[in-house]
């Protein structure tokens, strides 16, 4: 049994979304390969985790998984006909002994033919009816693929040949905001059916790559940004690199090395969410020629130790 995603990320039902970008934010914190390195359980439950904060977050896939759970969550799925099955079932379907016509179930349009035939295709199983549906579809293959931290931020477009290296290329699209342990999903590059039905999907495995400055933390960003002596002490205006390009900062006067600063809105932005912060940390950069020494040497400074105590 699918273990249900509420519980994954350890939040009841009725939990807000603030409520739930918390609590998947202390879990992905707690469960990222970076502080679990070989540990495969918890890679698996990272998996989870964020599979289940993709879905809850986004509220039309959170309504679809309320209602129907993982089964409304897969490609092509139709919730009016699930619904429509379901009441045909609640009202005692066949054994009423009568059988509704496919217009009294979707509409004129739903057009003539057997419903069962209609709830085969909906659950993509053969009917269980009078007549059966030769076709099986393919299986659901799936890939592990890697990605630097960079495209997965802003997200790219990546070209693949998923049936070997002479095969047609396909471009698929990684969205931004992309992160360790997302899956994407390819229609129709999977598995072929073995009754000539349709072919599975490929499902792609997102690997992130760790990058050298920027450490991500949901869709907050944070970077240790040196500073020299004077710039610390005078202040200054320094430019700084985002996922946007550079932008100017203003270091106040007197600043110590370990003050951040907040950048609204510079972090990961992902559709139809507000996008996350970048968190800058002044580091204190020391000169280390012998020429400094002397220099130094000539300042008066207070013991920053004098009250430092447990």
């Amino acid at each position: 049994m699918a273990e249900d995603l509420y519980a994954t990320l350890g939040v009841s039902k009725n939990a807000d979304a603030a409520v739930l970008k918390r609590s998947y934010r202390k879990l992905a914190k707690d469960l990222h390969p970076d502080r679990n390195p070989g540990n495969a359980p918890a890679e698996a439950r990272f998996k989870a985790v964020n599979h289940a904060y993709e879905v809850l977050s986004d509220d039309g896939k959170r309504k679809l998984y309320d209602e129907f759970g993982e089964e409304g969550l897969r490609d092509g799925f139709d919730p009016a006909r699930a619904r429509a099955y379901r009441q045909y079932a609640r009202q005692g379907g066949a054994a009423s002994g009568s059988r509704p016509r496919i217009e009294d179930l979707f509409g004129e349009q739903g057009g003539g033919g057997d419903v069962n035939d209609v709830f085969g295709d909906l659950f993509g199983r053969a009917s269980r009816g009078r007549r059966r549906r030769p076709d099986v579809r393919g299986a659901d293959l799936e890939s592990a693929i890697s990605i630097d931290f960079m495209a997965a931020a802003r997200g790219t477009t990546l070209e693949l040949r998923p049936r070997g290296p002479d095969s047609e290329p396909i471009k698929v699209r990684i969205p931004p905001g992309a992160e360790e342990g997302n899956r994407v999903r390819i229609a129709g590059q999977g598995g072929p059916s073995p009754t000539g039905g349709m072919t599975g999907d490929l499902i792609l495995l997102l690997h992130v790559q760790p990058h050298p400055r920027l450490k991500r933390d949901a869709d907050d960003l944070r970077l240790d940004v040196p500073i020299t002596l004077k710039e610390a002490y005078h202040g200054a205006k320094i430019h700084v690199p985002t996922l946007d390009g550079s932008v100017t900062v203003k270091v106040p006067p007197r600043t110590q090395s370990g003050t951040r600063l907040r950048l609204r809105g510079k972090g990961i932005a992902r559709k139809d969410r507000e996008p996350g912060d970048l968190y800058v940390q002044f580091l204190v950069h020391l000169p280390t020629g012998d020429e400094a020494g002397p220099l130094i040497d000539q300042l008066e400074q207070d013991d920053p130790r004098a009250d430092f105590k447990l």
